[in-house]
């Protein structure tokens, strides 16, 4: 029999945050009431974050390591076509705002009304790398044609812009209407048009 390891505490007030986000979407959380949901002091909570920005950014910043890690491998794997990777990329993404309901309401930014202006521009940033890295994909794959590559920016555009309206379409449904939910055929659409 295995002995099961206590999950530390860091680990467990960003599950709670990321929980409560997820649970009440459009109710302000303080630290008084995380630190009720996790069971100690908001004192204890000052002695893992400094303030509630810092729990946002690690929210943040374990989406970027998650997200990004499976990207730079799909991107590593030299056998796929630039469309079948941008799919994988695309799947990733969304994949993660499904299991990841809470942290995907800070993606949106709807977590993050009236905290730090940073948390909002950080949150811009991940969307600027996803995009920067579907251009690229686009614009140095030797199967993509001259018309492709010269459409590189304004493709990876529209998957973006695809893929922040299937995220918002999950947060507006109250979770019920799945972001992977009939993503094979709309991406076929997507990318008969991209990579036609």
């Amino acid at each position: 029999m295995t002995e099961r390891r206590p999950v530390p505490r860091r680990q467990q007030i960003l599950a709670a945050l990321a929980r409560e986000i997820e649970l009440r979407p459009a109710s302000r959380i303080t630290t008084a009431r995380l630190a009720g949901v996790v069971g100690v002091s908001e004192a204890a909570l000052y002695r893992h974050f400094p303030g509630k920005a810092a729990m946002f950014e690690a929210l943040i910043e374990f989406a970027e390591e998650a997200v990004f890690g499976l990207v730079n491998q799909i991107v590593a794997d030299e056998s796929d076509s630039a469309r079948r990777c941008c799919e994988r990329i695309i799947g990733v993404v969304l994949g993660f705002a499904e299991h990841n309901a809470g942290i995907m309401r800070v993606l949106l930014g709807e977590a993050l009304v009236g905290e730090e202006r940073a948390l909002s521009e950080r949150v811009g940033r991940f969307f600027e790398r996803l995009e920067t890295q579907l251009r690229m994909i686009i614009r140095d794959a030797g199967d993509s044609s001259l018309t492709q590559r010269s459409q590189a920016g304004a493709s990876a555009n529209l998957m973006v812009a695809f893929t922040l309206g299937r995220m918002h379409q999950f947060s507006a449904s109250g979770l019920r209407r799945r972001p992977t939910e009939n993503l094979d055929r709309q991406w076929a659409m997507i990318a008969g048009a991209i990579f036609a």
